[in-house]
């Protein structure tokens, strides 16, 4: 426990870092959003091109918010569980 607490004083570790996915399945639907997505802004006129990254770029903002949710709900339900198990007087 002494190891985590020090690397996250220090900032060796960061919450909201987020590693990818390394499985071959991640990359494969990967891959295939940004084929179609390639597919879609070829085939478009520039204004709807433009309106379709400004699309991307809120369901990123979207899924960041949501992250951040799962994140800080289960932070808190890992405190509440090590919180009943110190507390449990069975």
């Amino acid at each position: 426990m002494e190891n985590i607490l020090h690397d996250f004083y220090y900032g060796f570790i960061n919450p909201h870092e987020r590693r990818p996915s390394a499985s071959p399945e991640y990359k494969a639907v990967n891959q295939k959003i940004e084929d179609e997505k390639r597919y879609f802004i070829q085939k478009m006129p520039t204004d709807d091109c433009e309106r379709f990254q400004k699309l991307e770029a809120l369901y990123t903002e979207s899924c960041d918010y949501e992250q951040l949710s799962a994140f800080s709900y289960g932070f808190k339900l890992g405190l509440a569980l090590t919180c009943a198990a110190f507390t449990d007087e069975r």
